[in-house]
């Protein structure tokens, strides 16, 4: 009993636990790039809907389809991508309806 209590906390030890705020900075510091892909995804979405006529103000990409741009693009986990969208939704960056993603014009990003 002794020997895995002791075992538990020589693991803990190893643990490089990330302080909250520094958590934050890390995510907010993807908002730049992550817009920019999916600025990316857009103009491809807009570009279609030119094609048939179409208002381009519908443009949308799935929650997948970003997550794994985002995985490919920048070499994250999937997790890490998850976070950053929650995060960008938070702040009100990105407007979701159900698993489409939009810019939020009126937040003034583009």
């Amino acid at each position: 009993m002794k020997s895995n209590l002791a075992h538990e906390v020589v693991q803990n030890k190893r643990l490089k636990i990330v302080p909250q705020h520094k958590h934050l900075q890390g995510i907010q510091g993807w908002y730049e790039p992550a817009l920019r892909t999916l600025n990316g995804l857009l103009d491809i979405r807009k570009a279609n809907l030119r094609k048939i006529n179409r208002d381009e103000a519908n443009a949308a990409v799935t929650r997948d389809e970003f997550i794994e741009m985002l995985i490919n693009e920048h070499r994250i986990s999937a997790w890490y991508a998850s976070e950053i969208i929650a995060s960008l939704l938070r702040a009100e960056l990105i407007l979701m309806f159900g698993r489409f993603i939009q810019i939020n014009e009126t937040r003034g990003v583009q």
